[in-house]
């Protein structure tokens, strides 16, 4: 992978004047080539990771990963399943998997409730939809690479005997 995307996905803050001391180039050489990548639609958007334990409220979302066994479409395989399903605004994410099942969706929703109507009314019942099996994310510890909350020590006194 290109030096500035790898740079760019571990801290996205960073700055070209940063870059360019890092790969012993110009800031305008850096700013220039990240123009390109965004243009090409190499780099997508920038983004923040949140940890959304530390921000409690009452708008707090439930998050599920859906496991969804499909039999592919004649001629379309499972392109055109996985697009209908990455099109409605709960799913964060959608992929196509090898083994048991073939798409892992990631689903968003207000409660336990809003996620188990979207699979019983929007995704179950699609067309080639064979089965699925919805896990609920309890807590996150480490998302896209990050550790979420440093490990605390341990309150209890040790024994021994």
């Amino acid at each position: 992978m290109n030096e500035i995307l790898e740079i760019l996905e571990k801290d996205a803050r960073t700055t070209p004047d940063e870059i360019a001391k890092m790969l012993n180039m110009t800031p305008k050489a850096v700013r220039s080539a990240v123009k390109k990548l965004e243009k090409d639609g190499v780099i997508l958007k920038y983004k923040t990771i949140i940890n959304k334990e530390m921000v409690k409220n009452e708008h707090d979302e439930v998050r599920a990963l859906i496991e969804v066994k499909l039999t592919p479409e004649k001629n379309l395989g499972f392109e055109h399943i996985a697009e209908r399903l990455y099109k409605f605004p709960e799913v964060t994410s959608c992929y196509l998997m090898s083994g048991t099942y073939d798409l892992l969706v990631v689903v968003e929703g207000k409660n336990i409730h809003t996620v188990s109507d979207f699979v019983a009314e929007k995704l179950a019942p699609m067309d080639h939809v064979r089965g699925t099996v919805t896990h609920f994310i309890l807590k996150k510890y480490k998302e896209d690479g990050d550790i979420l909350k440093r490990a605390e020590r341990s309150k209890r006194l040790a024994i021994s005997l």
